[in-house]
């Protein structure tokens, strides 16, 4: 895990956690052991993920998320990874 992430990331422009810059280098997130590729928004710190739910949108078109309770570990993806 790399010292340079912040504890806590948004795939949201309207967040305050929203950072395009990291999100553009790509970021590797793992959950319980497994690497996951839907993750919406993080939290090393408090040890959770927000990841979709289905196909659901709310009322502003967004995706319905879940928050999911666990182990995450975060890493900037190698260039060739993705």
């Amino acid at each position: 895990m790399s010292d340079n992430l912040p504890d806590r990331l948004s795939a949201d422009p309207g967040s305050p956690f929203f950072n395009e810059e990291l999100l553009s280098q790509g970021i590797g997130v793992r959950f319980k052991g497994v690497e996951k590729t839907n993750v919406e928004e993080y939290c090393l710190s408090e040890g959770w993920i927000r990841v979709a739910a289905g196909n659901s949108k709310d009322r502003h078109g967004r995706p319905m998320t879940m928050k999911l309770k666990g182990p995450v570990e975060v890493w900037l993806k190698a260039p060739e990874e993705g």
